[in-house]
């Protein structure tokens, strides 16, 4: 169980690290925030906000279902690099 806990913990901190390597982008080839919401609005999220965290953009938004969704995308391809699992 201890082993479990601890695997936990390594995860909640090395997740954000390990979507800030995949991120690793200068600013120069980011494409715009607007880009990565008509992808996710073309794929039926409704886009609340979209920020720079760690060098990624974080999406947040609502599926079809009007359930609350969080991801992280490179802001290069803007393919998906994580999710968030903030239920905040």
């Amino acid at each position: 169980m201890k082993t479990l806990i601890l695997t936990a913990l390594v995860m909640a901190v090395a997740g954000p690290a390990v979507a800030a390597d995949k991120c690793d982008v200068p600013t120069n080839q980011w494409q715009p925030r607007e880009a990565l919401q008509k992808k996710l609005e073309s794929e039926g999220w409704k886009v609340r906000s979209i920020k720079t965290e760690n060098g990624c953009y974080e999406a947040k938004a609502l599926d079809a279902n009007g359930k609350k969704l969080e991801a992280v995308f490179n802001p290069k391809t803007l393919e998906s690099v994580g999710a968030d699992s903030d239920d905040g």
